[in-house]
């Protein structure tokens, strides 16, 4: 269990912040990075050649270790949607095949899929909500010989519903399919390793629970799809760039391994040392450790919220970063408001629920704030 980090964010003790899935806070480490980034373009002439490939690399770096991959598998995208267009541009998709998504699924990880089965003569099959809160299993009974491609996540971005990974990954190679994974909701506070899974594809934002920027992201590529078509051409990704006096010696290769599908201006000089140091404090607490920790959070949320009547998704089937809380007559009307009156914050998700997502900035009068309002309302 990792105690209270609350020190090391800008959060005042008056606000109860409950929406890392929205928005995470920034460490007070991530903004001095990122202001000692941006106050280097105020002095350009202190930006050496080697800058520009130097800070890319130990981003890639702490990203492959957080997931278990090598640095040359990882390439630097501006947002999860990037990383899903580079997967849709390199998976094939016959006609009268099937791409699996999620009922409600983030539409990052959807709008690239319906295009691309449009074009294909394809179909989007749509696993519908379980009423067991089981998405694992919904999601297996729906692969079959059609399935092609399954795009998921690792836990639902409504209220956490967990998928096992490595069931659904093994299933899908039975039939031949390929996984690609938009892991926003999930990456830096759930436990995930590229070898236990083997996506085809994956992917993430760095601005929720990689606690970074926005306008930040990564893609794993498995080392089948390294010699694909990537969305751009830029200068940096070809074989060679190092030399900026041979830049118009025009190569036809690329840089070795993912990097092919780095996106251009990599080099983001003011928003990469965020991403480096959010990167570096993960791996220092532990992505196990953070999720055992937030489990226990949201858990005693849980066990408050069941004596007041509201339902949540069983534990087992469950993120532990994760709480969503349904309001068997829907939600209060005024709730949101009276919520954000006393600075405790939420997000409402549809009629009946709202998504409960704290982090390690949250304390234990937080929690006693959250769930006293919630006695109030109700």
């Amino acid at each position: 269990m990792i105690p209270c980090q609350r020190a090391l964010f800008d959060i005042p003790d008056e606000v109860a912040y409950f929406n890392c899935a929205y928005l995470s806070p920034l460490m007070n480490s991530v903004v001095a990075a990122v202001d000692g980034g941006i106050r280097r373009k105020a002095r350009p002439w202190q930006v050496v050649p080697t800058d520009w490939f130097g800070e890319s690399e130990t981003a890639r770096d702490l990203f492959a270790r957080l997931v278990n991959c090598r640095r040359a598998d990882v390439a630097l995208v501006p947002a999860a949607s990037y990383g899903i267009a580079v997967a849709a541009a390199n998976l094939p998709l016959r006609s009268r095949q099937t791409v699996l998504v999620l009922a409600d699924q983030f539409p990052s990880n959807v709008y690239a899929w319906r295009d691309k089965a449009a074009a294909a003569g394809a179909k989007v099959v749509t696993v519908p909500r379980p009423e067991n809160g089981d998405w694992t299993s919904a999601i297996l009974d729906r692969i079959d010989r059609r399935t092609a491609i399954a795009a998921l996540a690792q836990c639902h971005w409504t209220d956490g519903g967990l998928i096992d990974l490595e069931r659904v990954a093994a299933a899908l190679r039975e039939v031949g399919a390929a996984l690609v994974l938009d892991l926003t909701q999930s990456l830096g506070a759930l436990p995930f390793d590229i070898e236990r899974v083997r996506p085809n594809f994956m992917t993430a934002a760095t601005y929720k629970w990689l606690l970074g920027p926005y306008s930040m992201g990564f893609l794993y590529v498995a080392p089948a799809h390294q010699a694909g078509r990537p969305l751009e051409h830029n200068w940096i990704a070809r074989a060679g760039a190092q030399n900026f006096s041979g830049l118009v010696d025009y190569r036809d290769d690329y840089q070795p391994g993912a990097e092919r599908y780095d996106v251009g201006e990599r080099f983001n000089m003011a928003l990469l040392p965020g991403v480096i140091a959010a990167l570096t404090q993960i791996l220092i607490w532990g992505v196990p450790e953070i999720q055992e920790t937030l489990a226990d959070t949201t858990g005693r949320i849980a066990a408050a919220a069941a004596e007041m009547g509201l339902s949540t998704l069983p534990r087992d089937h469950r993120a532990g970063h994760f709480l969503g809380l349904t309001f068997a007559e829907g939600v209060p009307a005024g709730l949101m408001a009276r919520l954000a009156a006393e600075q405790v914050y939420v997000s409402a998700r549809g009629a009946t629920s709202i998504r409960v997502t704290p982090h390690l900035y949250n304390s234990d009068a937080d929690v006693d704030r959250l769930v006293t309002v919630l006695r109030a309302a109700l």
